[in-house]
């Protein structure tokens, strides 16, 4: 089973009823977790950024209340979805222990030792995204957090481009990062094209993905480019499932689809059709019609 992470990030506008129907839309376009963001601006950007950039200021606008948090949980479980969400700062990791699932780290934290190690110590299963990255960056990630507790964590390969477009994809980096981490290691779309998707997952064996959802191109972040609308995803999810379902179970035998045709094939006596079996079957037929 592929496991689909719908991304809300800022798109919730600080509303509860919006983010509870993010939840929503995403377990009913076929997702196994959504995930939220936590940041306070004042701890995601320095002084020098904040006194000189209006813009950067202005993304308070696009905090979550952590009041909204207990919740967001409460109704992932009454749906059946997974939560999750990102800690930008080191106390929230301990404000979303008791609510989370797993953790996922930014790719822009992933330098942040002292994140990492705190996400690790908590138990929980980790989600790492690795754009920009290198592949000694990466190593030492994975290394801080399996030196702290978390043995296995799930690398995302993506593009850090808001959008990304498909040609700037790297989809075999997954391999890349999977042989050199020992990792299970999937992709962070933001490039909004089915065909990344699918080959990522059918060539590239992701077995994560992660995607940036809006509800109805209002949200924030929508504009940029790089998020997905529910229709969209879910049509995606199940062309997804379909071509797993396909793969069967590796036996070569007739499936019962085919059964019916079996006796129809050429008899090995003359190279005619169908079987003799049929034939004289027929032959009663017209006996009996002529009768």
């Amino acid at each position: 089973m592929i496991e689909f992470v719908a991304e809300v990030s800022s798109n919730h506008d600080r509303n509860l009823s919006r983010s509870i129907d993010f939840i929503d839309a995403a377990a009913n376009a076929g997702c196994s977790a959504v995930k939220f963001q936590l940041f306070k601006i004042d701890q995601l950007f320095s002084r020098e950024i904040l006194d000189r950039s209006e813009r950067h200021r202005n993304r308070k606008q696009w905090e979550l209340p952590l009041e909204f948090v207990p919740q967001l949980a409460q109704r992932c479980r009454e749906v059946g979805i997974d939560f999750s969400c990102t800690p930008f700062y080191l106390d929230a990791v301990s404000e979303l222990e008791q609510y989370v699932t797993f953790y996922k780290i930014a790719s822009y934290e992933l330098l942040w030792d002292v994140l990492l190690t705190a996400c690790a110590r908590t138990g929980k299963p980790v989600i790492l995204s690795t754009g920009m990255a290198t592949m000694d960056e990466i190593k030492h990630a994975v290394d801080v957090l399996r030196e702290n507790g978390c043995f296995s964590p799930t690398l995302l390969h993506c593009t850090s481009a808001y959008p990304t477009p498909y040609q700037e994809a790297n989809l075999a980096a997954i391999e890349t990062i999977r042989h050199a981490t020992g990792c299970e290691v999937g992709w962070s779309d933001h490039t909004v094209e089915p065909a990344v998707i699918y080959r990522a997952i059918h060539r590239w064996g992701a077995q994560v993905i992660e995607f940036h959802l809006d509800l109805d191109g209002k949200g924030e972040e929508f504009g940029a480019g790089h998020c997905w609308l529910p229709h969209q995803i879910g049509e995606v999810i199940r062309e997804v499932n379909k071509g797993l379902e396909a793969d069967g179970n590796g036996i070569k035998e007739p499936v019962s689809s085919e059964l019916p045709d079996r006796l129809w094939r050429a008899d090995p006596s003359d190279g005619l059709r169908p079987m003799k079996e049929i034939r004289a079957q027929w032959a009663l037929q017209s006996q009996g019609d002529l009768a």
